[in-house]
């Protein structure tokens, strides 16, 4: 099963599989690492207001007891490596979803688009209902493995347009989802059962509800640059110009591993848009825009996109326009913006709107909590091949 993530053109990394640990039980501090007793409104609350704040809470436990040399990242780092993952709250049940093997691709398409997920777990219809995890799941499907596909379909297919084909369900080629599926693979967890589904939205939409406690105020407080970020400068931003045709823009993206590129204007460096890998769906679902696939530039295409929100009255960020922030913003700002427009990526600009950076979620978190190289293993090798210096 997969979860929705919390934002929506900007993708992310297909979501991480959490097996089943034992949930620890903390108490709540009693003071403030200074001595203070004065608390803040979220601490003085008997209940939490939602299971993120109190998984919060459990972080400001640990955070109390941590030896006062160490730095707040440090002691982020410390707090959540001594919480389990079933900590983390559960996926709500009308956000998960899983693609039957013989969906066809314009099916998953639809599925995936009117969840506002970007990839899930496709189920074998053919395994018995006593298989193992690993026999019952044969892949996952997801907008990266049909951004492949499309680019595939699109060089090999002269005065022929795929999309068609893939709307209509009439060519053995595009087949079911389980075709993309078997290109990304699926790793194994130890356990016959995922338990939940962790999304890097999920983990920044949690950051959000914790405003208030004195460990994220500690590290939300300071502002952008004394952070380090972004980590991606201006220099190394992968951009698409916006009289480029929109398919370039996707191959950009294939090409180097992101999950979303800016539109720059063509006489300079301001950008004036943003196109993910989630909008591929657009060239599939409006016909208006795949008719034109091949030509449509990046900036016609945003321009279509958006009439074709409001004219089916969806919500979506693409309406909002870029959304930007700058060098001297407080981190808790970014994460606000992040969380509550429900988007993966927010471009940093200078006083005159030219690009100086992007900051993604994995970048947020990143500053939350070390993670060594390797620390994984070979757990998530297949599930998303990226270049080693992906920053989606």
């Amino acid at each position: 099963m997969a979860s929705a993530p919390q934002t929506s053109t900007e993708p992310e990394l297909p979501p991480s599989l959490a097996p089943s640990f034992p949930t620890a039980t903390l108490g709540h501090p009693a003071t403030w690492p200074n001595g203070n007793s004065d608390k803040s409104e979220l601490q003085k609350s008997e209940t939490p207001r939602s299971p993120e704040a109190k998984l919060g809470m459990q972080v400001e436990d640990l955070w109390d007891v941590q030896e006062p040399q160490l730095s707040p990242t440090e002691k982020l780092n410390a707090c959540f490596e001594s919480i389990p993952v079933s900590a983390f709250p559960h996926a709500p049940s009308s956000q998960v979803i899983e693609i039957r093997s013989d969906t066809s691709l314009a099916e998953a398409v639809k599925l995936l688009a009117r969840h506002k997920i970007l990839s899930a777990p496709v189920l074998d219809v053919t395994a018995p209902e006593d298989a193992s995890w690993i026999d019952r799941y044969i892949g996952v499907v997801e907008f990266a493995g049909i951004v492949v596909w499309i680019l595939h379909q699109s060089e090999k297919m002269e005065g022929y347009s795929p999309f068609d084909s893939a709307l209509n369900d009439s060519d053995d080629d595009i087949g079911p989802a389980v075709a993309a599926a078997a290109a990304s693979g699926m790793s194994s967890p130890r356990e016959a059962k995922i338990d939940n589904v962790i999304t890097q939205s999920a983990v920044i939409h949690m950051l959000e509800e914790c405003a208030g406690l004195h460990w994220f105020e500690s590290w939300g407080s300071k502002k952008l640059f004394e952070l380090g970020l972004p980590l991606m400068k201006s220099s190394h931003i992968v951009k698409v110009y916006e009289d480029e045709p929109v398919l370039q823009a996707f191959k950009l993206m294939r090409q180097n591993g992101v999950g979303g590129v800016p539109v720059v204007a063509s006489d300079g460096s301001k950008a004036i848009g943003n196109i993910s890998i989630r909008d591929i769906q657009f060239l599939l679902i409006a016909p208006e825009i795949y008719k034109d696939y091949r030509s449509i530039t990046a900036k016609n295409f945003l321009t279509a996109v958006r009439s074709h929100i409001e004219e089916h009255q969806n919500e979506s960020p693409l309406l909002s326009g870029m959304v930007t922030c700058r060098r001297d913003d407080t981190l808790k700002q970014v994460i606000m913006k992040l969380d509550s427009m429900k988007i993966h990526r927010i471009y940093v600009v200078d006083e005159t709107g030219n690009l100086e950076g992007v900051i993604t979620l994995r970048d947020i978190i990143s500053k939350l909590v070390h993670e060594p190289r390797g620390y994984f293993g070979d757990f998530f090798d297949g599930v998303l091949p990226l270049p080693a210096n992906s920053r989606v």
